[in-house]
């Protein structure tokens, strides 16, 4: 017998392209990074260059080819969701990269929301209505850049854009669709009230494939500057929070893939895509029988950069470490200081650009490792509403799996097994998303017999386990920290209106996904 057949993970990230190689037993072979900047030309924008990304993608298929020296069987890809980008009739960008991190229409998508018909839309589109999405960014053209919208002939995800290069086809998956705002779940087409509001057509749009769709090959040119065979097969792959999900071998209904990296997520597979009745969470789809639901939340590990940064600057940069020691000297539940970690306002389960962030309960005796601890636990008690808001979708939860930078501490795996009130495992270091489009393009070869045996191949490395009473502290909390948003909406909504008067703040940069 041969070796085991390879298959490359492309995934299209906010601040980098990763390609990595794996073989049908899960082993990874090869894998190459490289990265691009986010531009921020304007407060509250957050943009990229499709040129630079498209070479990104090349040049990290090509130094993965050129390390594993053996035949690849085929591409599949990754992507960071809800990017949109016009092109010209010739497939010429018209616009940068517009990233889930711009918010610039905010107020498009809050009067969306609000109308009548917005949780409407939400629920049959699967996607929140926040300006994260593409639905509100094109009312935002259509209202901002007349002119620019009229001349757009087709808007595309960054994925799409790069297959259309790669292999020369107009197509979109059902997974990457299903975080636009624009597609019906239910139908798995594109939804004509979506389009009447976005002031688009369908013919102004990619064709709707399954995420195992198969392109047969690449173009001359695209061959040559990847290295491999020009009849190589592209799987179009899907949105890279199904397939992180796929990536820790959370693809049974019930089991639930935690991440926390600079940003974090929540998210559990199911067979049937829903959104719970008060629209807290989004419903992404992987395949025709699985769809992720849950929630992404803005504020991971930038809060603790943030607390580096503004409570402990002179432990000098990357002080993660000293910072957890600090944290560790505090008690649960912080002497009862509760902060907010809305530092980049938030999404799940509110999905509003108008929080800030809010520490409530501050007295004399609190110090530096109170705050600190505070904001640790702010992050895993906003996680616990988006596990809340899960259940609230009618589904059951009986496993959480989780992985990101922050697993790297023992005190926070602790915290966030506490809040969550559940026993949590941490998956040996697979590479999530890169990994998930690998099994995805697998099954789609027909290399291996389904994406279920992705729960075989993750080996599961610890289990942290709730302390009952630190849970029990955490879960008589979490109403007062759900409480606290609606309580300090009329403030937050005071603060921006005031905000054109005030000495302008520091803008940071949106954080990756």
């Amino acid at each position: 017998m041969g070796d085991p057949a390879v298959v490359v993970g492309v995934d299209i990230g906010t601040t980098s392209t990763k390609a990595v190689a794996f073989d049908t037993d899960g082993r990874q072979l090869a894998s190459h990074s490289i990265g691009y900047p986010l531009e921020e030309p304007h407060p509250g924008w957050a943009e990229q260059d499709p040129d630079l990304i498209h070479e990104a993608v090349l040049g990290a298929i090509r130094a993965v080819v050129d390390e594993l020296r053996r035949p690849v069987a085929g591409l599949s890809f990754s992507t960071a969701m809800h990017s949109l980008i016009g092109l010209d009739a010739d497939g010429n960008p018209l616009t940068p990269s517009i990233t889930w991190a711009d918010s610039r229409a905010s107020a498009q998508a809050e009067r969306l929301r609000a109308a009548p018909s917005g949780l409407a839309l939400h629920r049959r589109t699967g996607t929140p209505v926040h300006p994260m999405a593409p639905l509100p960014k094109l009312v935002w053209f259509a209202e901002q850049e007349p002119k620019l919208h009229e001349r757009v002939a087709h808007w595309v995800g960054i994925k799409d854009l790069v297959l259309r290069r790669l292999a020369e086809a107009l197509v979109t998956d059902h997974s990457v669709a299903s975080a636009t705002g624009l597609m019906d779940i239910h139908r798995l087409a594109w939804d004509s009230e979506a389009l009447r509001v976005a002031g688009i057509t369908e013919e102004q749009l990619p064709q709707l494939v399954p995420t195992t769709h198969v392109l047969p090959g690449l173009t001359a040119e695209a061959a040559r500057a990847t290295g491999l065979p020009a009849d190589t097969p592209l799987v179009v792959g899907a949105g890279d929070g199904p397939l992180a999900n796929l990536g820790l071998g959370a693809v049974q209904p019930g089991v639930v893939a935690c991440s926390i990296g600079t940003s974090g997520a929540m998210r559990v597979m199911v067979e049937r895509p829903g959104v719970d009745p008060l629209g807290g969470v989004f419903c992404y789809a992987l395949t025709e029988n699985r769809w992720v639901v849950g929630g992404a939340i803005n504020n991971g590990g930038i809060v603790l950069q943030w607390a580096n940064d503004a409570l402990a600057p002179e432990l000098g940069e990357h002080a993660e470490e000293e910072l957890l020691d600090l944290a560790a000297r505090a008690p649960v539940g912080s002497g009862g200081l509760i902060m907010l970690p809305y530092l980049l306002s938030e999404r799940a389960p509110h999905w509003s650009a108008l929080p800030r962030g809010a520490y409530v309960g501050l007295t004399h005796g609190h110090g530096r490792p109170h705050l600190v601890r505070a904001a640790l636990e702010g992050v895993c008690q906003q996680l616990a509403l988006v596990l809340s808001s899960v259940r609230a979708a009618g589904n059951e939860v009986r496993e959480i799996r989780a992985s990101g930078g922050f697993a790297r501490s023992p005190l926070w795996r602790q915290i966030l097994a506490d809040a969550l009130g559940m026993p949590v495992r941490f998956p040996a270091g697979h590479e999530g998303s890169g990994f998930g489009a690998a099994l995805l393009g697998m099954q789609a070869l027909g290399l291996i017999e389904s994406i279920e045996v992705a729960a075989d191949l993750v080996r599961i490395e610890e289990t942290v386990r709730p302390d009952p009473a630190s849970a029990a502290t955490y879960a008589a909390l979490l109403p007062l920290f759900s409480e606290l948003y609606d309580a300090l909406v009329p403030t937050f909504a005071s603060l921006r209106r005031l905000a054109p008067s005030l000495p302008p703040e520091p803008s940071p940069t949106a954080p990756p996904q």
